[in-house]
């Protein structure tokens, strides 16, 4: 308890301090804290060596885990990190020198204006117009090239003065003018008339950068001057204790990281870090701007800028280290599997031993250990079944034939009260069936009901599962029905009420689903015949349609719905039949056309 107030009173501080910057820390706390951690480490120790330790194949996974599982993720974590690392610095090293090349370019145009300009003030125009293509349209060439290259003849002298107070050349560069950075370059050429300074610059745009790296996918520029003593930033940027603030943040534009090309092309994010000249503080003392260069990229671009020179042979080498990892990979997973396969054989055996010796204290006999391999483990599973084998068996024997014989007996003394005892007599009709359970019970059920001296309901069903489940389902149905149906009788004197097919399978469906379980059902055939009218309305719920057979006509009674007690408010519809003077109808279960013979075919309801 003790502990586990000091780590409270810890995350409690913690989340003071979080809120709160100015909470004071205690190092006597912090100190209490590893102890108390100690102490946890302890006691989880002890515990897992009296609960998760006991178990023999406990005790070779966990070691099986340090010795080949642990390792192999250290290699994998550290093969990860020096990958990314490696095409970090390959993506860096690509913007870098694009960059560069672009500073390059910039200062070869300032070379060739200057010279150009030289020449002209020299009198040599025809010299100076023999250059590639003549300055103006070389000018526009580069600028096609360079999108915003301005060409600025006596600017950029400061970029001249070297930091020994000599004068350069030329120079070439980032330069960030005010608040915005340019790609600059300045050459100065002697001249009969002195000294002539050209300088050249580019605006780095969205535009300029588009047309950097194309390996990269999204490249983002950040322009950071360090901010004076009495500036102030909403959100400062601070880098090695140095404030800074943002001057340009420029990004490429409609540049994305295209999908993966395999599982192991990872998105790799990288920032590169570019010198500056900042023309604001060429003179002052103190930390320079500085311009951060973010990217995005995979390695399979990468991979084309490494491999592009050696064409074939590049993606050659490729495929090749990827399938010597793959390779190694496979075999140091299938090593690590063979050893657990081995140990799990030795460990669920004795395992097996175990749990059935905790089954025959129990009580229970009819556990079996299971013999999963022919070795002297296995004849010890063989042995200990043998043991019990004889008293099991005959102790389920005697309680299956009891279970049996109960519930047989009741289905069966259930079901002959269901069925009706005598056909019912009606001038104009003559009335058979048969029930012949296939296993001393059925689930199949029919009835017959006369309503009064001229009508009388036929029903025929099919109620899903065996046993005595399906008799007492029977009985329900047969009381739900006879007492819905007789409800129409009428009385003497009154005229006869009509009865609808379809409204008595409404009833009878709602019935069933609301008074039994979701998995209980019964597919139901349910007609009136009125001997009077010579006609008969029926519903069909489901059932297999019974057959209306007039001389040569056999017409299928199919009209009605779906099968009754699945779903509640189900429609249904009603159908009518004239029947003809000879006529026969014929309605039946399952049971009548699927029997097979030896064959395997059916009976079937051509046959039928």
């Amino acid at each position: 308890m003790v502990a586990l107030a000091v780590l409270l009173v810890f995350g409690a501080l913690w989340l003071a301090r979080y809120f709160f910057p100015g909470t004071p820390q205690s190092s006597f706390l912090v100190f209490l804290v590893v102890l108390a951690l100690g102490y946890f480490a302890v006691r989880g120790f002890l515990w897992a060596r009296a609960h998760l330790l006991w178990s023999l194949r406990n005790r070779l996974v966990i070691a099986y885990i340090f010795i080949a599982v642990v390792p192999v993720l250290l290699l994998l974590t550290m093969a990860g990190l020096s990958a990314y690392l490696l095409y970090w610095q390959l993506g860096s090293f690509v913007l870098y020198t694009d960059v560069h090349e672009r500073v390059e370019r910039v200062s070869s145009v300032a070379g060739t204006m200057a010279t150009a300009i030289a020449l002209e003030a020299e009198g040599r125009r025809a010299v100076a117009l023999a250059l590639p293509e003549g300055p103006s349209t070389y000018l526009k060439a580069a600028q096609t090239e360079l999108p915003g290259l301005q060409i600025e003849p006596g600017v950029g002298q400061q970029f001249l003065h070297g930091k020994d107070g000599g004068n350069q050349q030329s120079f070439a560069g980032l330069v960030l003018s005010g608040n915005e950075l340019t790609l600059r370059a300045v050459t100065s050429r002697s001249t009969p008339s002195g000294r002539l300074v050209v300088s050249a610059s580019v605006p780095v745009t969205p535009d300029l950068l588009d047309t950097l790296a194309e390996e990269l996918g999204p490249i983002q520029f950040d322009v950071l001057r360090p901010a004076d003593s009495g500036q102030g930033q909403a959100v400062p940027v601070v880098i090695n204790r140095q404030r800074y603030t943002r001057v340009q943040e420029i990004a490429t534009q409609g540049r994305t990281v295209p999908q993966a090309a395999n599982p192991f092309d990872k998105l790799i994010t990288g920032l590169v870090s570019l010198d500056v000249v900042d023309q604001n503080r060429m003179s002052a003392e103190g930390q320079p701007a500085r311009v951060f260069a973010a990217f995005s990229t995979r390695p399979s671009l990468l991979n084309r800028r490494l491999f592009g020179r050696l064409g074939e042979l590049g993606s050659a080498a490729v495929s090749a280290l990827l399938v010597v990892g793959s390779v190694f990979l496979v075999i140091e997973f299938g090593s690590l599997v063979t050893g657990v396969v081995l140990t799990r054989t030795m460990t669920t055996a004795v395992d097996d031993l175990y749990q059935a010796t905790q089954h025959v204290q129990d009580g229970d006999l009819t556990f079996r250990v299971r013999v999963r391999h022919q070795d002297q483990l296995g004849a010890l599973g063989n042995s200990f079944n043998s043991m019990i084998q004889s008293v099991s068996m005959l102790i389920e024997e005697q309680r299956k034939r009891q279970q049996l014989e109960n519930e047989l007996s009741i289905a069966n003394q259930v079901q002959s009260q269901l069925f009706p005892r005598k056909l019912p007599q009606m001038p104009g009709v003559e009335l058979e069936a048969i029930c012949r359970p296939a296993r001393m019970v059925s689930g199949d059920y029919y009835d017959f009901i006369r309503i009064d001296a001229d009508r009388l309901a036929i029903a025929v069903a099919d109620i899903s599962g065996k046993g005595i489940s399906a008799a007492l389902l029977m009985a329900n149905v047969q009381a739900a029905l006879r007492s819905d149906v007789l409800r129409h009788r009428a009385p003497m004197g009154n005229h006869p009420a009509e009865i609808n097919a379809a409204e008595i399978i409404s009833n009878l469906n709602r019935h069933l689903y609301r008074n039994t379980s979701d998995e209980r059902y019964a597919t139901f055939f349910f007609a009136v015949y009125d001997a009077g009218k010579r006609r008969l309305v029926y519903t069909n719920g489901g059932h297999l349609p019974p057959l209306y057979i007039s001389g040569s006509r056999v017409e299928r009674l199919e009209t009605g719905g779906m099968v009754v007690g699945l779903f509640d408010d189900v429609p249904f519809e009603q159908g009518v039949v004239e029947i003809d003077p000879g006529g026969v109808l014929i309605a039946y279960s399952d049971g009548l056309i699927e029997p097979e013979n030896v064959y395997g075919e059916e009976f079937g309801t051509e046959r039928l």
